[in-house]
């Protein structure tokens, strides 16, 4: 068996992934289970990771192309739709 060793950026931010996981989920049932005793750093925190889960898949880096390379590499039909309007969206 091949072992390859994780770099320790990832091992970091994983970590960081994970506390704040776990500081959501707190905040979560926190409010859930004794809302009266709960302050505002708590709501901040719940509303916050519920915003973020909220933001859509395709807002993500990805790697810079030439419009040139995209095109050419497209398998998308360039059929044209002389005369055929837009569509009413």
């Amino acid at each position: 068996m091949v072992r390859r060793r994780v770099p320790l950026v990832t091992l970091m931010l994983v970590a960081a992934g994970l506390v704040a996981g776990g500081l959501w989920w707190w905040a979560v049932v926190r409010l859930l289970l004794v809302p009266g005793e709960t302050g505002p750093v708590e709501g901040a925190v719940a509303a916050g990771g519920w915003g973020l889960s909220l933001l859509p898949v395709h807002v993500a880096a990805s790697s810079r192309r030439r419009a040139g390379a995209r095109a050419r590499f497209t398998r998308a039909s360039r059929r044209r739709r002389w005369g055929a309007g837009s569509d009413p969206s």
